[in-house]
């Protein structure tokens, strides 16, 4: 595994493998080789586009769903993040510490599209003893990429 071919595919997944052979010194075939073993392998899970939602009238609305669950006997809390993760609704499924155990990242149409999954599907599992949402106003960074390039922020003031 080259870590600095997974680094440079982190900053910029558009990048072939001439140009990373080229920024590393290296063969292209060698370079195309190492990262076909890494998708192969699972370690490379796969390539996204971050994109600025916001800036479209279609845009969407993310909330973050913390969820206090029992866990099962033997399976722990695996059986229920399965389950949640497979919900087209989620972006996001985390296991955390602290005062909840999920931690479920949700993108819908509009915020009555979210309450109402939270209260028809997620509220609804067995396992599930309490549900808080937290509704995301704006994003201003996402997978390491700044999303915010104005020099005002919503309410007209400049930023300093």
């Amino acid at each position: 595994m080259n870590k600095k071919i997974l680094s440079l595919l982190s900053q910029n997944a558009r990048l072939g493998a001439e140009d990373i052979a080229t920024m590393l010194g290296m063969e292209p075939q060698q370079v195309a080789a190492e990262i076909h073993e890494m998708e192969q392998s699972g370690l490379i899970c796969g390539y996204k586009t971050v994109v600025d939602w916001d800036r479209l009238e279609s845009a969407y609305v993310s909330a973050v769903i913390e969820l206090k669950v029992t866990p099962k006997v033997g399976l722990g809390f695996e059986e229920i993040a399965e389950r949640v993760m497979h919900y087209p609704e989620v972006e996001a499924v985390y296991l955390m510490s602290g005062a909840y155990d999920l931690s479920v990242m949700v993108k819908c149409k509009t915020f009555q599209q979210v309450a109402m999954f939270v209260a028809k599907e997620l509220s609804t599992i067995e396992s599930v003893n309490a549900t808080a949402t937290h509704f995301v106003l704006r994003r201003y960074k996402e997978f390491d990429v700044e999303l915010t390039n104005s020099d005002t922020d919503d309410r007209g003031n400049y930023l300093l």
